[in-house]
C-alpha cells in the first residue's frame, strides 16, 4: 500500500473525509490485511487515481482495526468498493475486481476526457486567453455538438478576437433554452460592434468606392476606416487585393497597414493565418 495515494480512514477523519464528497468524488475501499485480494483491489484504485489525478478522493478503510467505523457502512463482505458524491453513496461493488470493472464504476461518475478539455478551456476563456483556447474548442465543436457551452465560449473567442461573422452565425445556432444572461451578454458586444461598425464616414467611403471600383486610394482609406472598428477580414482582402495588384502600393503603408492588422490578431487567429499565408506568398 502507499500511503501517500490514499487517505487512511478511521473514526476521527471519518466526517472530514465524506464532507469532501461535496466537491469531488470519494472512493472508499473496505479491506483487510489477512485477506491478499482485497490489497489488490487497494492497489488496482492507487493505480487509477494516479491515472487520473486530482479528479478523486481515495481513502481505505482497514476493516480489522476500524471494526466500528466499517459497522457504520454495513459492510457485510470483504473487498467492497464505495463510490460517494455530495455526502451520498452513489455507487458500489462487493466482491473480488478487475482493473477493468472499477474502471468502468469511475466513468460514470468521472468527467470524460472532452469535458475535461472543456473545462481548461473555458479556463483560458476566464483568463482571457481567447487565442488559446480556440483551437481547443474548435476541436471539442466535432464532438461535443449539441454542447451550448462549448459554442458561447468559441463565440467569445470570436468576438475578442473580431471573428464577428463567424461569431454571429455561431449565437444564431443556441437554442432557446439555453439563451441565457451569457448568450445575451454576448449579443449585446455583437450588436455594439454592428452599431460601431457603421458609422457616416464609412458608409460614404463605400458609396464612392462602388461608384469607382478602381480607386486603390478609396479602398486603403476604407480598408484603414475598417481595421479602426474591428471589421479585420474585410480591412485585409481589401488590403490583399491591393497588395497583389502592387506590393508597394501607398510608399508601402498598404503592406505595413497589413501586416500591424496580423500582428495584432496574433498567431491563433483562424483569419490571420488565412491571410498572413496569402502575404508571404506575395513577400517570398
Amino acid at each position: 500500500m502507499n500511503d501517500k495515494t490514499a487517505i487512511e480512514l478511521n473514526e476521527s477523519n471519518l466526517h472530514q473525509v465524506i464532507e469532501q464528497s461535496m466537491q469531488q468524488l470519494v472512493v472508499i475501499s473496505f479491506w483487510a490485511p489477512s485477506m491478499p485480494e482485497t490489497a489488490e483491489v487497494n492497489t488496482v484504485l492507487e493505480r487509477l487515481a494516479a491515472q487520473r489525478p486530482g479528479q478523486f478522493v481515495l481513502a481505505t478503510l482497514n476493516c480489522e482495526t476500524q471494526q466500528m467505523v466499517a459497522a457504520q457502512f454495513g459492510v457485510r463482505s470483504l473487498p467492497t468498493v464505495a463510490v460517494f458524491s455530495h455526502g451520498q453513496p452513489v455507487d458500489g461493488a462487493a466482491g473480488p475486481q478487475t482493473e477493468d470493472s472499477l474502471r468502468q464504476m469511475l466513468n460514470k461518475h468521472l468527467p470524460s476526457e472532452e469535458e475535461m478539455k472543456l473545462e481548461q478551456a473555458i479556463q483560458l476563456v476566464s483568463q482571457q486567453a481567447y487565442n488559446e483556447a480556440l483551437p481547443v474548442l474548435r476541436e471539442l465543436a466535432g464532438s461535443l455538438q449539441d454542447n451550448s457551452q462549448v459554442l458561447l465560449a468559441m463565440a467569445e473567442c470570436l468576438l475578442e478576437t473580431a471573428q464577428f461573422d463567424e461569431a454571429e452565425t455561431l449565437l444564431s445556432q443556441i437554442p432557446m433554452q439555453d439563451q441565457d444572461g451569457y448568450y445575451k451578454g454576448l449579443i449585446a458586444k455583437l450588436e455594439l460592434h454592428r452599431q460601431a461598425s457603421d458609422s457616416p464616414e464609412i458608409r460614404q467611403l463605400e458609396e464612392k468606392l462602388a461608384a469607382d471600383p478602381g480607386n486603390g486610394q478609396l479602398a486603403y482609406e476604407l480598408a484603414i476606416q475598417y481595421s479602426q472598428v474591428s471589421r479585420q477580414q474585410e480591412a485585409l482582402d481589401i488590403l490583399i487585393g491591393l497588395l497583389r495588384n502592387d506590393l508597394n502600393f501607398a510608399d508601402g503603408n498598404a503592406k505595413k497597414t497589413m501586416m500591424d492588422i496580423l500582428a495584432a490578431l496574433g498567431q491563433g487567429n483562424a483569419i490571420a493565418a488565412q491571410y498572413r499565408r496569402q502575404l508571404y506568398s506575395l513577400l517570398y
